[in-house]
């Protein structure tokens, strides 16, 4: 274990003839997987106990409020690698249906630190959206180290560590008969969004205990760094790459799924470039944008213009200018299969989430989610009628708008936009989350089959080149926020314009109003057979399928027979599987004879685990296979 600090004065002369010749810090990223804030006891009484992480607080700094601003991994680790906002650069979706490359205003954040003469190493997952050039990294393996820099060679090192990764909380029932966990199922603390069950309960346990794991492996890498007398030159950042993992965290926009544990170790030597005493815990919000920056602030390297951050240590941070910091923008985009399009802003103590697609539920199916038992559990309960009212939000269709209150409602289950009190509030997050949008450009108003058609080999460019026309889009998505007698005429225009997109959005418009659009079922019946793009047909069939207009399975089997490419005939299935989900009505078999053979090749393509999900096979879904009732169409 990582021994009292105290007890290494033994280094000190060692260290102060190190500095004399290293005139730079070196930084070291610890990252774990899958981890939320309030799973650890420094943030949270009830949470897991990490003694090696607490030693590192008492001579460094707790940030209350650091985001991920993606809650998934590859989108996370593409925004820290780039200090960039991932809908920004097109590294949005998980995982990548094809790597994009580097703004060319902008590298690889490591890059400018060899460039700068540090040593740098990556130990060893990357899992980048983008293209990595080859001088990012002098090594980036599951054997690099920094040890291997030269003599007085200040260095750059990320440590990932694994072992709390969702897959470790895959286990089946067998296994939790026979493996107890060494935390009280008792002491354990449910989130009102999920069931208070054993399987739950469990779970987070087991989660705890797997974090106090981790903590031994960050003590016995810290224990390696003291060794060496590395510590008073050297600044340790350990942090989560994003929230994790039961239902509502990963993967989703919410609290649990954006906000991570972040503490930075404060070397002696290099206390002057932090405007805070060690042992201090920070209020201001801080996010994956400002890492890449941070790290090169503390370098004394200048900081590029695409970067889209701000440094929260170094030279030129105040503590007042920091403590005030206030706001955090998030994104969700697809996962795996499953499609979304949500984003988020807070600023303070309010929280605002925008759902542009209200259709797509939270609790939508997703072949590696479900693989946890909390998860299938979850929607078994649903379709028995078992959940509070609470938890079968995660099962309903969504509010085009929240707006939370951080500070009384921290689980994000009272939504207040429609509590006029809050409106004017509601107005103010609304219309800075708009104009972000607009201003960056967000690529995901553009489907991800068009985007990559048309986008993808260079997304700043494309962005640029039409944002004019993005502003558009998002004020047609926006329609959907007013009174449909207000927009009725908006949207008629909207639906005849001669830009596929406009009409797309103009149709998942409809859908969220639902009964309230019907004077334009014939309008969508008209496109649907009569629309040039497939995807614009769909969401037309989307809106006539959900209003109980025409026959849903004839649509759908024409849609996918039509379908381009794999990443459109996933965007087709998915809207295939959230019928399938939530009307108990609906039942259509898909013959994977209907796609190319070259389209449903690889381990866990996503085409296929969608259509098995869709004609009910759940081979490895241990609670599904034993007790959905599939003849009577529930999943």
């Amino acid at each position: 274990m990582l021994k009292s600090f105290s007890r290494y004065s033994f280094f000190l002369l060692l260290n102060s003839i190190v500095i004399g010749d290293q005139d730079r810090p070196n930084i070291i990223w610890i990252t774990s997987e899958d981890n939320s804030r309030d799973l650890y006891h420094i943030y949270n009484e009830t949470g897991a106990y990490t003694p090696n992480l607490e030693r590192l607080v008492e001579h460094g700094l707790v940030f209350e409020n650091a985001y991920s601003q993606g809650p998934v991994c590859s989108v996370a680790r593409s925004t820290l690698i780039t200090g960039a906002y991932a809908p920004r650069i097109g590294a949005h979706y998980h995982r990548k249906t094809k790597l994009v490359p580097m703004p060319s205003n902008l590298k690889m954040f490591p890059s400018y630190l060899r460039n700068a003469g540090y040593y740098t190493s990556n130990n060893y997952k990357e899992d980048y959206n983008i293209v990595k050039s080859d001088n990012v990294w002098d090594e980036s393996s599951s054997e690099a180290t920094y040890k291997d820099r030269n003599k007085n060679q200040p260095f750059f090192h990320v440590q990932n560590f694994a072992i709390t990764h969702e897959g470790k909380l895959h286990f089946t029932s067998k296994e939790m008969l026979e493996h107890f966990t060494k935390r009280s199922l008792d002491s354990i603390e449910v989130p009102p969004y999920l069931q208070d069950t054993k399987i739950v309960r469990y779970t987070i346990a087991k989660h705890y205990d797997l974090i106090t794991e981790l903590d031994i492996q960050i003590g016995n890498f810290l224990d390696d760094l003291q060794t060496q007398g590395l510590m008073d030159n050297t600044f340790v950042f350990y942090f989560g790459d994003h929230g994790g993992v039961l239902p509502r965290s990963k993967g989703y926009i919410y609290e649990s799924g954006l906000k991570v544990p972040l503490i930075v170790y404060v070397p002696e030597n290099w206390k002057h470039l932090v405007p805070v005493q060690k042992g201090n815990r920070i209020n201001g919000i801080v996010t994956f944008i400002d890492m890449a920056p941070t790290v090169l602030n503390l370098a004394g390297i200048d900081i590029p213009p695409g970067i889209d951050g701000k440094p929260f240590l170094g030279k030129g941070v105040s503590k007042t200018e920091l403590n005030n910091r206030n706001h955090v923008f998030g994104y969700a985009d697809r996962f795996d299969e499953k499609y979304d399009f949500v984003r988020s802003l807070r600023k303070g103590k309010y929280k605002y989430i925008r759902n542009y697609q209200t259709l797509n539920i939270d609790g939508l199916f997703n072949f590696y989610r479900y693989r946890m038992l909390a998860y299938q559990e979850l929607l078994i309960m649903n379709n028995a009628d078992l959940l509070n009212q609470f938890q079968k939000l995660f099962f309903s269709k969504k509010p085009n708008e929240s707006l939370y209150n951080l500070d009384t409602d921290p689980y994000e289950v009272n939504n207040l936009s429609n509590d006029n009190s809050y409106n004017e509030i509601l107005i103010e997050l609304r219309n800075e989350l708009t104009n972000h949008l607009k201003d960056m450009p967000d690529l995901g108003f553009f489907p991800e089959s068009y985007f990559l058609d048309y986008g993808a080999d260079n997304p700043v460019q494309f962005g640029q080149r039409n944002k004019d026309r993005i502003s558009k889009i998002i004020n047609i998505a926006d329609l959907s926020l007013k009174p449909f007698s207000d927009v009725k005429d908006n949207i008629k225009v909207a639906l005849l314009s001669k830009d596929p997109w406009e009409r797309y959005w103009a149709l998942i418009v409809c859908s969220n109003f639902g009964e309230e659009a019907a004077y334009f079922l014939n309008y969508a019946e008209t496109i649907f057979f009569e629309d040039e793009e497939t995807l614009v047909s769909l969401r037309a069939s989307e809106f006539l399928a959900h209003s109980n207009y025409m026959s849903k399975e004839k649509m759908f089997i024409y849609l996918m027979e039509k379908s381009k490419n794999p990443t459109e005939a996933n965007i087709i299935l998915n809207s295939i599987a959230v019928l399938d989900q939530t009307k108990t009505d609906y039942d259509i078999d898909i013959s994977e004879k209907i796609f190319p053979d070259q389209w449903l090749t690889g381990k866990d393509n996503l085409l296929k685990v969608r259509m098995n999900f869709i004609n009910d096979s759940f081979d490895g879904y241990e609670i599904f296979t034993k007790h959905l009732n599939l003849e009577n169409g529930n999943k």
